[in-house]
């Protein structure tokens, strides 16, 4: 102890150590936003612009092929948005494609008996919305796996759809109606479903990132017995985004009958695996805890950019479904191995670091 009464501190250690955080905490980070899972997506999705535009320049370049390959995957890029939230959340929602079945041919049968599509469309929401509410409930309060819950779900709106409607289909919408699913904003290639997507991605994209609901997700999704006992209501918030999933997946099939100009049972055959790509696709992990929802939209242009450009080249449907899961498939593989990665380098760099000095006893008894 000095005459000051004060410990001496070992300040070259001090220096070295404050350097080593300063350098842990800056220029990894800085790495990570330039290398950030977005910014990747981003590029691949430039890189297949590209790609169409030496392949196929007078037909990919166009205004009318902007808003085809749009059109085309809007209804799958709608429902990944909720979805998003659930697989955050650490839950999964495969019933997704056989409630936007259920809502067609709902609204088809209502439209069919004579109900003016201002009442059918609210009624097909609600329905949504209550088939949501099914799901959640035996998830949150059942404690039942949200895997089989909602694969058993897949099974059950698909049944209903068809014991609605049947084999047959509806047609012979209002023109207001069906210009809602393939018309363009006036003036612009824009579809109107595109609208519709942007307004939900930007309303989501603020919930998810910018207020406590969304840290209550986050927070869920990483450690669902902490987020209970620091006060968040983990039940209730899981039931309500499977709600909200179902709501929008049934305003889906509300769009793709528009788009289609027809009602059917077996509409949206299919799609839960392009949902569960293209939220896997935009850095959502399986896992829980961690996803974004530009991540989202960024793999949603991807996934219908690279559609398009498969098809103007002439690509078999079969080889389309092969480029499909193998995405599928390194959407999961690609942030796996670059966690692992990352945590080796940080293993390393604490194992190079060096040690702290500290003082022996007979050198303090030396300093009294």
């Amino acid at each position: 102890m000095s005459a000051t009464g004060e410990t001496p501190k070992p300040a070259d250690a001090a220096v070295v150590v404050g350097e080593t955080t300063s350098v842990g905490r800056s220029g990894p980070f800085r790495l990570r936003r330039l290398a950030s899972w977005e910014a990747l997506l981003a590029l691949v999705l430039l890189g297949l612009v590209g790609l169409g535009a030496a392949t196929s320049p007078k037909v990919f370049l166009t205004p009318g092929n902007f808003s085809n390959l749009t059109a085309a995957v809007m209804e799958v890029a709608i429902m990944a948005l909720p979805m998003t939230l659930i697989i955050i959340v650490g839950d999964i929602d495969l019933s997704v494609e056989s409630m936007l079945g259920l809502a067609s041919a709902v609204l088809g049968f209502l439209w069919a008996e004579g109900v003016p599509l201002e009442v059918g469309i609210p009624v097909v929401l609600l329905m949504g919305a209550a088939g949501g509410l099914f799901n959640g409930l035996l998830v949150a309060r059942g404690g039942l796996p949200s895997l089989v819950v909602t694969l058993g779900t897949l099974a059950l709106f698909r049944g209903l759809a068809l014991v609605v409607l049947g084999p047959r289909g509806i047609s012979k919408f209002p023109e207001a109606f069906t210009d809602f699913g393939f018309g363009t904003v006036p003036g612009t290639p824009i579809p109107w479903p595109l609208v519709v997507f942007t307004v939900i991605a930007v309303v989501l994209g603020v919930v998810l990132h910018r207020t406590w609901i969304g840290r209550q997700v986050f927070a869920a999704g990483k450690n669902k017995d902490a987020a209970r006992y620091s006060g968040v209501r983990v039940q209730r918030m899981r039931i309500a985004l499977f709600v909200l999933s179902g709501t929008i997946a049934a305003f889906a099939g509300v769009i793709l009958t528009a788009r289609f100009a027809s009602a059917r049972a077996d509409a949206g055959q299919g799609m839960t695996l392009t949902v569960v790509t293209i939220v896997l696709l935009g850095g959502v992990s399986i896992n829980g805890g961690r996803g974004t929802i530009l991540g989202v939209v960024l793999a949603a242009f991807t996934l219908a950019v690279l559609g398009n450009v498969l098809r103007l080249a002439n690509v078999s449907a079969e080889l389309q479904s092969i480029a499909t899961g193998l995405l599928l498939i390194l959407s999961v593989v690609i942030p796996s191995v670059a966690r692992q990665v990352s945590s080796a380098i940080g293993r390393a760099r604490r194992d190079r670091r060096p040690p702290v000095a500290t003082a022996e006893p007979g050198e303090v008894q030396s300093l009294i």
